[in-house]
């Protein structure tokens, strides 16, 4: 699949997922797209959790409140350290965002789908400090995403999106040029 056609396909998906489980080296090449995403003066706060077995996955589901039927076969726990990368600026934020798209765009273009869950497992609840228990995570890091990982059951389809010339334009906003 072409990179540009990954970008297009790729939304959040939040139906059914087959039972399928997805390979340990399909795991692998998602979560190597994600670690070869740039890094803020190459701190790479970034650490990434593949997570296959069902007993866990099913704790995760759990907490999360999801229904059996939406559970994906497979997962990616998304980590972060908040690393200064110079004087007092940390883009920790940024790391992480840019090794999720690139993850995102992996699992589409081989042919899995997903959904990017984060401000539901680090709301006020704290999800994200249940799972990270339950993953062992040291002290230091922050789990801060949740990537389901599985081919659709469900015929994927995504938003309508806004029209490129009310979102973007040459030379000045809004078209002014």
């Amino acid at each position: 699949m072409e990179v540009l056609d990954a970008i297009r396909q790729r939304h959040s998906y939040r139906g059914k997922y087959k039972k399928i489980p997805v390979p340990k080296d399909d795991l692998r090449k998602i979560m190597q797209a994600g670690l070869d995403a740039p890094s803020g003066c190459n701190k790479q706060t970034t650490s990434l959790i593949a997570v296959d077995d069902p007993g866990i996955l099913a704790k995760f589901y759990e907490l999360m409140e999801m229904p059996a039927s939406k559970a994906a076969p497979a997962a990616v726990c998304v980590l972060t350290q908040r690393i200064n990368a110079y004087r007092d600026k940390c883009f920790s934020v940024q790391d992480y965002s840019a090794a999720i798209q690139n993850m995102l765009l992996a699992i589409v273009s081989m042919g899995y789908q997903s959904c990017w869950y984060e401000g539901h497992i680090t709301d006020d609840d704290r999800i994200c400090d249940k799972m990270a228990k339950i993953l062992n995570v040291p002290d230091g890091y922050d789990l801060v995403c949740f990537l389901p990982v599985g081919i659709a059951q469900d015929n994927p389809s995504g938003p309508v999106k806004k029209a490129f010339e009310e979102r973007a334009w040459f030379n000045s906003f809004a078209g002014n040029q």
